[in-house]
């Protein structure tokens, strides 16, 4: 089993290694150029679709209503940020930090930027390609695109592959065992009793299919988000002071001579661009699953709304805990991970503080199983069909009990690894290929959007 995970932890570095990266942010500079920088001329569009939406009556309200899709804009961005607002955002941030130092929230910050642009291209052509199943209910995501759209069903079954198994692992086991952890070291609750509450709360929200997903998290997400950046947002303004040599230091060690000349500067790219990614998933494939169920008349209207999901997830979220874990200076304390990002927030807070991040980070991973196992269904019924969905839910049921209950996750976390770069490689290549797809749609909303503000004038 050791040389297994061995071979494994090989495998994954060298699926994460500098090919990847390199293809996931050029991939989203190709696309915030194709698309005249649309994270920033449209971002505000975006918002306001997401969260504030203009209320159709008569002839327009009719017309909605036999919009496809199955969710509404809201509820596809809040199933979106579910699976991805989790463990990176805390875990992965603190790591960053460590190993690459405060730099790397620089290019988390520029690798969610790009990135905003290719969560746009993604949601855009899942929307545009999606199906309607043998159920009724709306079905799309990168494999719809690779077959309909780039005319290469294999590189569809291989995505659909590749995401039905890593939802095993960075979507569930890994998410509820740092659920029943973070329980047991604050609060001395008994990892089984923890996995098996998990597997009922999980049961109740999965079996009731994307329908049941869309309302769970449209209440429980931004709660969650609200809880834990209002934490945070409680630090900063109590130590407003901190936060210009908070910002010099990220700044200094990203581009001093000294960081450049010793090598920090390489490794602050790495991880802060892996762990942005790890975070936001745009380019990974996953969250245009979500956006793909939305109700929406035009591709272009929902792919502007899936946007805003790394603003809120990457720039907000991670920003949070990567600013306080410097203002702290905790970071050279030897500290890792989430024990990192507790002592941060305590180092302000005081035990409220420890207590604000366990907290987060059960409602955060438990929110990301909830998103995963769409993700991991989807693709599922792409493979094998109907038959295949009810047995698939009800196994990973099961793997978020025994996630909980396991004390040695090393397999678990390299196979997740694997699968998760891998399901990046030919999702990318349908974002390239497609990318004119991506330019023309934009043009036919713009012109849509023209009309709508002519006859509202």
């Amino acid at each position: 089993m050791e040389k297994f995970e061995a071979v494994l932890t090989s495998l994954s570095n060298l699926v994460w290694g500098p090919h990847l990266l390199i293809l996931l942010i050029g991939t989203g500079v190709y696309l915030t150029f194709r698309l005249g920088f649309i994270q920033v001329t449209r971002l505000g569009f975006g918002l306001k679709e997401a969260f504030l939406p203009k209320q159709k009556t008569g002839a327009e309200a009719e017309k909605q209503k036999k919009q496809r899709g199955d969710i509404s804009h809201f509820q596809a961005l809040m199933t979106a940020l579910a699976a991805t607002v989790g463990t990176g955002n805390m875990v992965g941030v603190a790591t960053a930090v460590v190993l690459g130092g405060p730099g790397a929230i620089v290019w988390m910050w520029l690798s969610g930027f790009i990135g905003m642009a290719t969560k746009y291209a993604e949601a855009i052509l899942a929307v545009k390609y999606r199906v309607v199943d043998e159920r009724g209910e709306i079905a799309g995501g990168p494999m719809y695109y690779l077959e309909h759209g780039l005319k290469k069903k294999w590189l569809g079954m291989t995505f659909a592959l590749f995401a039905a198994i890593a939802a095993f692992g960075i979507g569930n086991g890994v998410q509820t065992n740092s659920i029943s952890m973070a329980l047991n070291t604050s609060f001395g609750i008994p990892m089984l009793v923890t996995g098996i509450v998990l597997m009922v709360l999980t049961g109740f929200v999965i079996l009731g299919g994307v329908k049941s997903i869309g309302k769970v998290v449209g209440i429980f997400v931004p709660v969650m988000i609200i809880g834990y950046v209002g934490g945070g947002l409680v630090i900063l303004i109590m130590n407003f002071e901190l936060i210009p040599s908070a910002f010099a230091t990220i700044f200094s060690s990203t581009f001093s001579a000294e960081a450049i000349g010793g090598g920090a500067l390489g490794a602050a790219i790495r991880y802060g661009v892996a762990r942005g990614v790890f975070s936001n998933e745009a380019g990974l494939g996953s969250a245009p699953i979500a956006a793909a169920a939305a109700k929406t008349d035009f591709p272009g209207r929902q792919a502007l709304v899936s946007m805003t999901q790394v603003l809120i997830d990457t720039l907000i979220v991670c920003s949070i805990t990567g600013l306080t874990i410097v203002m702290s200076g905790q970071y050279t304390s030897g500290l890792q991970g989430i024990e990192l990002t507790q002592a941060s927030f305590a180092y302000f807070l005081g035990p409220i503080g420890e207590i604000i991040v366990t907290v987060s980070l059960v409602f955060f991973a438990f929110s990301t199983v909830i998103g995963w196992c769409y993700y991991g269904e989807r693709s599922v019924y792409y493979l094998l069909g109907e038959k295949a969905i009810v047995p698939y839910r009800m196994v990973y049921i099961v793997v978020a009990g025994l996630g909980a209950m396991t004390t040695n996750l090393n397999l678990i976390w390299a196979i997740s690894d694997v699968f998760n770069g891998l399901m990046a490689i030919p999702n990318l290549i349908g974002l390239l290929f497609l990318s004119g797809i991506v330019v023309a749609e934009t043009k036919r909303f713009e012109l849509e959007r023209q009309k709508e503000l002519r006859q509202a004038a």
